[in-house]
């Protein structure tokens, strides 16, 4: 029996879920992996945001732009069940630290020929990831959001509800904190 799609109300058409968020699935993970730091965790985390959204397709059919809007409610999922496994979790000693091939970032091609310079990058990113690991929740979706994604801090006002202000504020406080776990860490 073929599954029905949910229909727009409006008519025409039924609204097609997937055509309306397959587009964003991989910023989204990407994202996602950046705020948890971890690819499970993650694919939790979108696999969750879409459970929830799918039964509220009409509503995001009329998002007029869907990507920031589908950010925020990722972010706001991380902040709420990140805050939830801190009150309940206990974390066991290693926990966390997750190895190279875990980050999705080393399946880019490298633009390195040697398997030296290949080794050096994967160090790099496995030392940058764990860096951005140890910053707070806020300060680490700050950082991938504008540094790693590209987004203005007008966007991110927006996205994040924080005053520009607060973000400025909090983006020099986690450069600063990057630069020096780097340092600490010898990858500067």
């Amino acid at each position: 029996m073929k599954a029905r799609k949910p229909s727009n109300d409006m008519g025409g058409d039924p609204v097609d879920f997937d055509a309306l968020v397959r587009p964003h699935v991989d910023v989204l993970y990407r994202l996602a992996f950046r705020f948890t730091g971890s690819r499970e965790e993650a694919e939790d985390l979108v696999q969750d945001l879409l459970v929830k959204l799918y039964p509220r397709t009409r509503e995001l059919a009329a998002v007029e732009d869907l990507r920031p809007w589908l950010t925020r409610v990722l972010y706001r999922m991380f902040v709420d069940s990140h805050r939830k496994r801190r009150r309940r979790r206990v974390v066991p000693i290693g926990e966390g630290r997750e190895e190279a091939e875990g980050d999705p970032s080393d399946q880019m091609p490298s633009e390195a020929p040697g398997p030296e310079e290949e080794a050096n990058a994967r160090y790099t990113r496995a030392r940058l990831q764990n860096a951005l690991r140890q910053l707070g929740d806020h300060h680490r979706a700050v950082v991938a959001l504008h540094d790693m994604e590209g987004y203005t801090l007008a966007e991110l006002e927006t996205l994040l509800e924080v005053p520009a202000g607060t973000l400025k504020s909090r983006l020099h406080r986690a450069r600063a904190r990057l630069r020096e776990l780097l340092a600490e860490d010898g990858t500067l």
